[in-house]
Formats: structure tokens, C-alpha cells, sequence
């Protein structure tokens, strides 16, 4: 019974150092809604890496496309720090447009819903973004270039100054 119970208490302190390990160099916020603190209960494992988020939203983003996560998110996801080679992360394009005009502080990726304006493409980080900028497209335009948040139409906003 002695050895049961050592042999117990042994693999538990294996587990909880590994998980301490993981911890140690995992997120503190989330990768993709990049102003919202991590729940311990929500997360993902990719290449041996425990990648935390705020909901299963990212969560769900994160798992359809985590290259392009890791490459975007850069010092957010620590605990991928050395690895670009082995993910082979500079076959990775990334979009020119990093954050939705109508959630700023949440990244999108080519796989995000979106919408034609002025001959481009727009991406927004769901939904319910689109309709948002749909019920004043002019508008919401308007601040989203001001805060920067639309490079794509940076050669439109550098003409219409001259």
C-alpha cells in the first residue's frame, strides 16, 4: 500500500511540474483578443504548447489557424519564442490589416468574416462586426483609418491629402 501511494504522490509531482513548466512560459493574455486576461480553462495544445485565451471564441480562432496566430501574436505568445524555423513561420503571409476596425483590440486573420469597401477587403473579428460597419460603412471608415486600423487604404488616405 506504501508503494501505491508513493508511486502516486511521485506522478503527481511530475504532473503538477510539468504543468508548472507549461505556465511558466505560456501567455498571460490573450493572443488574439489582445487586451483581455487568459481563463486558466480555456486553452489549446499545439506543437507541445499550451496556448491560453479569454473564451472559446479565440480559442476556436487559434485551432483553424495557429501559424498565422503565432506569427501575428509575436511577444504575446512567448512560449513560441525559437521555434519560427521548425513552424516554418516565414512561409506565413500575414494580412496588411492586423486588427477589426469595430473590436481594435481583437486580430483578424484570412479566415475572418469581411467585406468589400472602396475596391478592398475589410476583415472584422466576427460577425456581428460586419454589421456593425455596415449601419454607417462612411462613418466608422472614417475612424477606423484615423486610429491606423485600415493600412490596406493607407495609398487612398495619402491622395486625398494632396
Amino acid at each position: 500500500m506504501k508503494l501505491i501511494f508513493k508511486t502516486f504522490a511521485l506522478a503527481a509531482s511530475f504532473a503538477f511540474a510539468a504543468s508548472a513548466a507549461v505556465a511558466d512560459d505560456a501567455n498571460t493574455i490573450c493572443p488574439i483578443m489582445i487586451e483581455d486576461e487568459i481563463d486558466e480553462e480555456e486553452f489549446s495544445e499545439y506543437e507541445g504548447k499550451k496556448v491560453l485565451f479569454c473564451c472559446t471564441t479565440c480559442k476556436k480562432i487559434f485551432d483553424a489557424n495557429p501559424k498565422y496566430i503565432i506569427k501575428v501574436a509575436g511577444d504575446n505568445l512567448p512560449q513560441f519564442k525559437g521555434m519560427e524555423e521548425k513552424l516554418k513561420l516565414a512561409d506565413v503571409e500575414l494580412l496588411e490589416q492586423k486588427f477589426c476596425p469595430m473590436y481594435p483590440d481583437s486580430i483578424v486573420t484570412p479566415d475572418s468574416p469581411s467585406a468589400e469597401y472602396k475596391g478592398k477587403k475589410i476583415y472584422f473579428f466576427k460577425k456581428r462586426a460586419v454589421a456593425k460597419w455596415e449601419k454607417d460603412p462612411e462613418g466608422n471608415f472614417k475612424k477606423a483609418t484615423e486610429a491606423g486600423l485600415l493600412p490596406q487604404f493607407a495609398e487612398n488616405k495619402k491622395k486625398e491629402e494632396k
